[in-house]
């Protein structure tokens, strides 16, 4: 993408698209004389008419009819009463923007930030919301149908009106659409189908990202896993034809490697419940149950753009739930990683097993803090609907540094109980130390309890992705299908994150 590295005024642009905001009273706005003097005093009386709309989240389009024969079209975007709007909201708005600029296959635009200005968002910010909303809610999910031959639509260049500074207003953009881009590959990764994504495909994904940001890496094969002794991912794995795989990255931002932040994410490329069956409708979408591998991901993409001081390692168990004469079952008894045993009592309780020989591994690589991302449970969605993202945690300042980057993000991260008497349960088996599944009530803490059996004392967070990783509608900022979430997040909290603890 071309960004304009100069200021530009209405009369300088050269576009497909100019992008304005617009409240009921913009008089206020800085450099609106100046716009109603370029665009003509006709735009104050549509305004007062309602023919363009101010209302929150509204968009009209508008011919531009003016002198400027390089501009076409003017995008009107209603803010609303800009007192209440926050970043949140505004990134949402950005979303709808970038659907519209999809939708007229706009490839080249400008926006006029101060148009955008509430306090205390100041342009630098609006630039930022705008990348990073905007190329969220561009994203189409690939797909492999025959008969469309359009052409794929790019946003290929984009201008700025402002008088900010100009430097800042662009690496303050670069970032925002290096938020997207990540966002975007990670959804990619869990709409793509199980059989076109397996474990291998993932590590290879992983191996391509270390590449291009010279991480370390290192992908452990079936045969290596079977000398180690994860008898948790390969236990999973018995059913399958394909092989599994534990994809470890790691980004070195000091000279010393301490004070490490360790990333682990579910990767089951599929599930089917294994011997504990899914239903014919339960089990279509588990092509997604390795959306917290993606989420991870993604949020070291981000780290190797940003190139953080912090040390980081992200640690992905990754294979398919499959059923075969081989494959683990109800009563079995197996050996993880840690040295821990575990009584099977539900085959599709499979993902916390890959977790716990992923947890152990992240901690041999030296994760001094630990946050684990998976589609773990049913019963978080049962408890908290598909717009939130279920956490457990053992150490409360840890949690709240974290709850303050999802405030940033917009991602909404709610934090759940795990007492005594959850861990008890969990540890409730006559012939082994542990149980997968203790029962249905309190689903999502016994799941998350249970990868916390191998934490320990660790700084630790696990979140639940299984409700917000996936929608089956639109929304402002993507269309339905893999959501990307907790890859912001998780990014914006290892850049932000003091070691304090």
């Amino acid at each position: 993408m071309i960004i304009q590295k100069e200021r530009k005024s209405f009369e300088q642009i050269s576009t497909e698209l100019l992008i304005v905001g617009v409240q009921k009273n913009c008089d206020h706005i800085k450099g609106w004389k100046e716009f109603v003097s370029f665009y003509g005093e006709h735009v104050e009386k549509w305004i007062r008419t309602g023919d363009i709309e101010t209302e929150r989240k509204k968009l009209t389009k508008i011919p531009y009819l003016g002198a400027n024969e390089h501009l076409q079209r003017i995008l009107f975007v209603g803010l609303g009463d800009t007192k209440t709007l926050t970043r949140n909201e505004l990134r949402d708005i950005f979303g709808l923007v970038g659907k519209k600029l999809r939708e007229m296959k706009a490839n080249r635009f400008t926006i006029w930030l101060e148009s955008f200005t509430a306090d205390p968002i100041q342009e630098k910010d609006i630039a930022f919301l705008f990348a990073e909303g905007s190329g969220m809610g561009f994203y189409q999910v690939p797909h492999y149908k025959t008969t469309s031959n359009e052409p794929e639509v790019y946003l290929d260049e984009v201008q700025f009106v402002t008088n900010a500074d100009i430097d800042e207003i662009v690496e303050s953009y670069k970032l925002g659409k290096i938020y997207a881009d990540a966002v975007n590959e990670a959804r990619t990764l869990v709409n793509l189908p199980p059989n076109i994504l397996k474990a291998t495909d993932l590590a290879e994904y992983a191996v391509n990202l270390a590449n291009n940001y010279g991480f370390e890496v290192e992908i452990l094969n079936k045969e290596q896993l079977e000398e180690l002794g994860m008898g948790g991912i390969l236990a999973v794995n018995r059913g399958s034809t394909n092989e599994p795989r534990v994809i470890t990255l790691k980004y070195k931002g000091t000279e010393e490697w301490k004070d490490v932040i360790g990333l682990v994410g579910k990767g089951v490329t599929y599930d089917t419940g294994g011997y504990s069956i899914k239903s014919k409708t339960g089990m279509v979408g588990m092509k997604g149950d390795m959306g917290g591998a993606a989420s991870v991901l993604g949020a070291m993409k981000i780290i190797g753009e940003m190139k953080p001081k912090k040390n980081v390692v992200a640690v992905i168990g990754a294979t398919d739930n499959m059923i075969s004469g081989d494959a683990f079952k109800p009563d079995d008894v197996i050996t993880t990683y840690s040295g821990k045993t575990v009584e099977i009592k539900n085959a599709d309780a499979e993902g916390r097993l890959v977790l716990a020989d992923a947890v152990t591994y992240a901690k041999q690589q030296g994760a001094d803090y630990l946050i684990d991302v998976a589609t773990l449970t049913g019963g978080v969605i049962t408890a908290l609907g598909y717009d939130k993202t279920g956490a457990l945690s053992n150490n409360e300042a840890f949690f709240d540094a974290f709850i303050e980057a999802s405030v940033k993000t917009g991602e909404f991260v709610w934090g759940m109980p795990l007492t005594e008497r959850d861990k008890k349960r969990i540890r409730d088996s006559q012939i082994a130390d542990l149980n997968n599944s203790p029962g249905s009530d309190g689903h999502m803490i016994f799941a998350g309890g249970f990868v916390g059996e191998f934490v320990e004392n660790t700084p630790w967070i696990h979140l639940d992705i299984a409700g917000t990783s996936d929608t089956t509608k639109p929304h402002e900022l993507g269309p339905k299908g893999a959501t990307g979430v907790m890859v912001r997040t998780l990014a914006t909290f290892i850049k932000d994150f003091t070691f304090h603890i």
